[in-house]
């Protein structure tokens, strides 16, 4: 356990609008401050900092909580490295209590045991690139002779050589006292089948250590140095990484990629552009972009330029990373490169300020869309004009600037030869279409929100709606007013966990009332005791009662009645369907006896 006073001064050092302002981009709006929501993709800010209670909330995905919740979410993080987090960030030295020294694992594998590993690993990895023997010979003559890398660069990039043996890596870092568990758990090795020999995971391979923003040593790429397969290797989800989550390189590219940045397919693509200058280079970890990977973009750039090949595969992938940049907000252009297969090559042949020049010309998203209709159709002929047209007003319609459609929509008439007022015509039509779509798809989740249907966090709703919407009025209440806890407490409580049906609302109750009456209370272990998505909804029902102006005793009494009876209601109606199906059990049976 980490002491609560260090929990509490962790919080109190931390300023909330700084910290989430690190991520967000924040503006004032009366007394708190609003923003794109980072944890779902958005247009309109609905994510909301609350300074004077220290807390935030997302009026869109039901994401909410404190500083420690924040951190949980955005980093990635258990609730106790949460914790290190922002003391480490406000300058705290992190006390090493039997629970949380660094050489004892809290669940699995301690995140920053598995960081310190890592980062010796790396350590390993470069000094094996320099060693005087063949191995490392040929693995420092593929990147400086063969990918032309220079030893600046390689030794910027931190690169290295897992040398080919099965275990050189492993029997060095055990070493140095880290555990089996930890190296299994880190991806730096694996158990063997046969005999149980730990094996390193990386073998034969150069080797690009995945940085973050913060400089730490997360997780491993290793590409063979032939046309063995598979070409690259990387690290799996660890406690201390999850790919969907980082990017390669973003710890040099965040400094200088404000105005744009480029995306790439692999770390050699983005090494090389980093090599001849475009440091705001960056790729994914071996998987196509996610939408996290999307918003985290968009904290620190405004326009993104794709550099994918363009065969069948780089075009779904590019088309996938259009759809979510453009959901976070972001202006998307595609990388338009002839007599080469890559940035690399084109830099070779042709030197840095022609691919400057390419880049300044990349195709912006319609011009790339279009482009596409159009080697698809023949225009010229009737039929497939019309299913041409149809396709680009679709494209155009994605478009929420009205400038944008107007520019778009002339081009499609010039290029098309058809009315540009017809070409509107047909356009309202879609909008129409899409606006009877949006509300139906709305009204059907505000349904099942109300319902309760697939409630992750509150699994019960969906059995008592009724039951289940006023227990969370009462607990909302119990938050915000610590003197109604009072009416809980002594020999004739207004209300106990059995009056609440479902199992969350009788967890949260309990810890409500484990706490103290004074307004000056903090709740600095509810993440300890709740998931983030847990206090989520804990700040909801919260915020929704600081948003209504009556919240006295008496409304106070009627919930908590209103929540009795429709609890009470509920297991009637369950009581009167047990003994319903008693009677047709014991019927059938009858039934079924032989006749004497």
């Amino acid at each position: 356990m980490i002491p609560k006073n260090f929990v509490e001064e962790s919080l109190d050092r931390t300023n909330i609008e700084n910290l989430i302002g690190s991520y967000v981009s924040l503006k004032r709006a009366g007394n708190n401050m609003v923003g794109l929501c980072p944890f779902h993709s958005e247009k309109s800010p609905s994510f909301t900092v609350f300074p004077s209670d220290r807390s935030f909330y997302c009026f869109g995905c039901g994401t909410g909580g404190d500083a420690i919740t924040f951190v949980r979410k955005i980093e990635n993080l258990e609730y106790p490295d949460a914790v290190e987090f922002l003391a480490r960030r406000a300058g705290l030295t992190v006390p090493q209590s039997e629970d949380n020294r660094p050489n004892v694992p809290r669940f699995h594998a301690d995140r920053n045991r598995v960081l310190a590993m890592n980062r010796d690993a790396a350590h390993f990895f470069h000094a094996c690139l320099l060693e005087n023997n063949p191995q490392a010979k040929e693995a420092l003559a593929y990147l400086t002779e063969k990918r032309a890398l220079s030893m600046t660069t390689v030794r910027h990039f931190g690169l290295g050589y897992a040398p080919n043996a099965m275990n050189a890596l492993s029997s060095y870092l055990l070493k140095k006292g880290y555990t089996e568990q930890e190296l299994i758990e880190g991806y730096i090795a694996f158990k063997s089948e046969r005999n149980g020999a730990l094996i390193d995971s990386f073998r034969n391979r150069v080797m690009f250590p995945i940085i973050d923003p913060a400089g730490n040593v997360i997780a491993f790429g290793g590409r063979v140095m032939d046309d063995s397969l598979p070409k690259y290797k990387n690290t799996s989800d660890t406690p201390a990484f999850k790919k969907s989550k980082n990017l390669f390189a973003l710890n040099f590219a965040r400094s200088c990629c404000a105005d744009r940045l480029i995306l790439c397919e692999g770390y050699m693509d983005v090494i090389s552009l980093h090599a001849a200058g475009f440091e705001n280079a960056v790729a994914t970890l071996g998987t196509a972009i996610t939408p996290e990977q999307a918003r985290m973009i968009s904290r620190y750039t405004k326009q993104v330029i794709i550099s994918y090949d363009m065969d069948a595969a780089g075009r779904k992938a590019a088309d996938k990373a259009m759809k979510l940049f453009e959901e976070v907000g972001l202006e998307v252009k595609l990388l338009k490169l002839e007599g080469a297969k890559d940035p690399d090559e084109y830099i070779k042949k042709n030197g840095s300020e022609a691919f400057r020049r390419v880049l300044d010309a990349s195709d912006s998203k319609f011009t790339y869309n279009l482009n596409r209709v159009l080697s698809k159709y023949d225009i010229k002929d009737p039929q497939q004009k019309i299913e041409a047209t149809a396709g680009a007003l679709e494209m155009i319609s994605r478009f929420s600037s009205a400038a944008e459609r107007e520019v778009y929509l002339r081009e499609v008439s010039r290029i098309f030869e058809i009315d540009v007022e017809a070409l509107k015509r047909d356009l309202r039509r879609i909008f129409a279409k899409a606006e009877a779509d949006r509300k139906k798809k709305e009204s059907q989740a505000l349904f099942q929100q109300t319902m309760g249907y697939r409630d992750e966090v509150n699994t019960d709703f969906a059995k008592a709606p009724s039951a289940a919407r006023y227990e969370e009025t009462v607990l909302g209440m119990l938050f915000v007013y610590p003197e109604f806890r009072k009416l809980c407490r002594g020999d004739h409580p207004l209300l106990v966990p059995d009056d609440f049906f479902t199992a969350f609302g009788k967890r949260v109750f309990s810890y409500v009332m484990s706490l103290e009456e004074s307004p000056e209370t903090e709740e600095e272990n509810i993440n300890e005791v709740f998931s983030p998505d847990e206090v989520g909804r804990i700040t909801k029902m919260k915020v929704n009662r600081l948003l209504l102006t009556d919240n006295g005793k008496e409304v106070f009494e009627e919930s908590v009645a209103a929540m009795k009876k429709a609890v009470s209601a509920h297991r009637t109606k369950e009581s009167g369907a047990s003994f319903d199906a008693l009677q047709k059990l014991i019927s059938e049976k009858a039934g079924k006896r032989p006749q004497s």
